[in-house]
């Protein structure tokens, strides 16, 4: 059986899972297994991209698509997305996909996500600052713009979240999908290409948080009460929500670096 589907082979040096994705009843990609799952995805890609079985122009499977047959969240794919963007490997074109280049006609990309990357900012108040200027603006943008498609994203991460309150890996993943999804239905690509630099630096942020005790339960607290205010279309009650929310952040990040012992309840952001 050909195992190369949209030019993608699956790598035998990513981490063995006992299920393929499939589609049609052929297998499309190994379903990952680890805590960076979006390094195994560009593994996968790169491998594809040196064999020739992806060339210049050729156009990736779509986001959504991605996640499905790698068996990942949308934000493991975006993240993977990026890295091979960096590296001059692929090139998004918003609106229209992101495809394949010759690896020469780029150079690597510097943005907030390499400056992240360099600075010790894991603990850093910035971060919060930033998001507390920005999330509570394009949250309410969100509730005036958004359609179907991304309330169908949100409600689903909400849904894996209630799943995963003793999972952290899923509940992380799903809680970025959907700030992600918010991010999206702003509909404005720089907005939304600030939060993917944070990416990193928020799943970090949100392990330790996930420690503090009664933290999964209280974050779904604030993740349905601003899902409630998207689906009222109100703005005001969104921005609202979504400060009262990173307020409770910042102390549960601020807990989580206290002593042992002398944790105070909070939630992932």
């Amino acid at each position: 059986m050909d195992d190369s589907i949209h030019g993608i082979l699956y790598s035998d040096q990513t981490t063995p899972a006992p299920e393929l994705a499939s589609r049609g009843g052929m297998p499309m990609y190994k379903v990952v297994r680890a805590s960076r799952l979006y390094e195994q995805i560009v593994q996968q890609i790169e491998e594809s991209i040196r064999a020739g079985r992806l060339k210049a122009g050729d156009q990736l499977p779509a986001e959504r698509e991605l996640a499905q047959d790698f068996g990942v969240s949308r934000t493991a794919v975006r993240e993977a997305v990026k890295t091979l963007s960096e590296k001059g490997l692929v090139e998004p074109y918003s609106g229209r996909g992101t495809f394949v280049t010759t690896g020469k006609s780029q150079s690597i990309r510097h943005s907030l996500d390499s400056i992240l990357k360099s600075s010790d900012l894991q603990g850093s108040p910035h971060v919060a600052e930033l998001r507390e200027i920005l999330e509570p603006e394009f949250t309410a943008l969100a509730a005036t713009r958004i359609e179907e498609p991304h309330l169908v994203m949100m409600r689903e991460a909400v849904a894996v979240m209630d799943r995963s309150l003793k999972n952290p890996d899923a509940y992380i993943e799903a809680d970025l999908d959907f700030h992600l999804a918010l991010a999206e239905a702003a509909g404005n690509p720089l907005i939304l290409s600030l939060l993917d630099s944070l990416v990193g630096v928020l799943r970090e942020q949100r392990l330790g948080i996930f420690a503090v005790t009664g933290g999964p339960e209280r974050g779904q607290v604030h993740h349905k009460l601003i899902l409630a205010a998207i689906e009222q279309r109100n703005a005001s009650k969104a921005r609202k929500a979504m400060r009262a929310h990173l307020e409770q952040v910042r102390q549960d990040s601020t807990a989580t670096a206290k002593p042992a012992g002398k944790s105070r309840k909070g939630h992932p952001s």
